[in-house]
């Protein structure tokens, strides 16, 4: 056992009371909310959570918001945006602390916003993150395990997720001034009506729908619009933005034409074009967790590639324990070349992280199940293992990087953040071809 900061941080938690380290974090929350000035008062707040497609809700929701006049606030996994001006999350976060949260918020209160986006976890739940944020719209995009060691069973993980609507319903009805120019359509005076929208494809969906809210909506692929932004449930992830963005009175053509130019996100089944000159492709994506795995691969077999070299690995710190080496024995099942690397160990050991999950591609070359044959790599150097998957690609090839998207660290021993970005490396990479 390594007794370093985050391990001893850990054992710390443990030994202190839940009673005590839930009022110590109630009591930050409200601080970070007090200092700042309460800015969720001041803006309609519109939160988004579920396991998966949060971010894209946010980054498609943004844009709809703008093309229609709005001066917008976001925060996500992906970027953090105040007033049109965006910059990468960097923070390696995907809801920041109360102080770092409640910061941005008066940023877009103050730059004028009349909507914030944010993206908000069950992790954040946890630590009271969301504590003294008002939200007025709450989305749920799906809900599947993932985070269950952190969270101690998926009874527990959906028990955080249906707290932060709870949350959100019984918050106070704020009454907003209607905004000024230049907004085409400004907020109506009066109260806000509290609005839940669900993916009504869930299974869970009308427990989420249960809470006190002023109006319940369901959403489903019906609801979205057409969009060139590839991904199999893009769809659906456009479907919740523009049922969001049809309570906020958006007119049916802003909405029909925004949707139409979309941008997807950042680091989400992002194309790298300097590969293509070499006669091969290569696609980052954030995909972390089997379910977000297939959903790629669905996408991936419409591009009909020769081989797939697929470089991935896992995270450490008590994350996904259970899945390294399902996701191992996935891609082994689908790719040529699996080479198995670091991604962010926090205070495990990288190497038995990387034998987890090569042990689940092993077992698949050791079964002969598979129908083609297939090459399994274990390289630690995130870098080198991109390297080598980008030397064996061949002319009609596909290498597919998952795990960090667009994030710009690597979480290491210690509490340390190194800097990185799969685009970056790879297009380093590319050049030395």
């Amino acid at each position: 056992m390594s007794y370093n900061a985050g391990v001893m941080k850990r054992v710390f938690k443990k030994l202190i009371p839940t009673q005590v380290l839930a009022r110590y974090h109630f009591v930050l929350a409200r601080t970070a909310a007090v200092i700042y000035g309460h800015p969720s008062e001041k803006m309609i707040v519109i939160g988004v959570t579920g396991t998966s497609g949060k971010s894209s809700v946010v980054h498609f929701l943004r844009q709809i918001l703008e093309s229609a006049g709005w001066k917008v606030g976001a925060l996500s996994t992906v970027e953090f945006c105040v007033a049109g001006r965006c910059q990468l999350n960097d923070r390696k976060m995907t809801m920041l602390g109360r102080f770092q949260t409640q910061g941005f918020l008066r940023k877009m209160a103050r730059a004028g916003c009349t909507a914030a986006i944010v993206e908000t976890t069950s992790e954040g739940y946890l630590q009271y993150r969301h504590r003294f944020i008002n939200y007025d719209i709450m989305v749920l995009t799906n809900l599947y395990p993932e985070h269950l060691e952190s969270h101690g069973g998926f009874e527990n993980y959906k028990a955080a997720k249906l707290g932060i609507f709870r949350h959100a319903a019984g918050g106070r009805r704020k009454t907003l001034s209607p905004s000024p120019a230049p907004h085409p359509r400004p907020l109506p005076q009066g109260a806000r009506e509290k609005i839940a929208i669900v993916n009504g494809a869930s299974e869970y969906a009308d427990e989420f729908l249960a809470f006190p809210f002023d109006k319940k909506i369901k959403y489903t692929v019906a609801d979205a619009l057409p969009t060139s932004v590839p991904g199999e449930h893009t769809p659906q992830n456009v479907a919740a933005a523009l049922t969001v963005a049809r309570e906020l009175d958006v007119e049916e053509s802003v909405l029909r034409q925004a949707t139409s130019q979309l941008q997807g996100v950042p680091g989400r089944i992002e194309m790298i074009p300097e590969a293509e000159k070499h006669g091969f492709r290569v696609i980052v994506d954030y995909a972390f967790e089997p379910v977000a795995l297939a959903a790629l691969y669905q996408v991936v077999a419409k591009l009909h590639p020769q081989r797939i070299i697929h470089v991935l690995g896992s995270c450490g710190g008590g994350r996904d324990r259970a899945n390294r080496s399902v996701k191992g024995r996935f891609a082994a099942e689908r790719a040529a070349v699996v080479i198995v690397t670091n991604e962010d160990p926090y205070d495990d050991d990288p190497l038995e992280i990387i034998d987890d999950v090569a042990a689940g591609a092993e077992a698949v070359v050791s079964s002969q199940s598979s129908v083609h044959s297939i090459e399994v790599l274990k390289i630690l150097d995130r870098k080198e293992a991109i390297g080598k998957a980008l030397t064996l690609a061949q002319k009609g090839d596909l290498v597919l990087i998952t795990g960090k998207g667009s994030e710009q660290a690597m979480c290491v021993a210690g509490g340390k953040k190194i800097p990185w970005d799969d685009r970056k490396a790879v297009r380093e990479e590319l050049k030395k071809l």
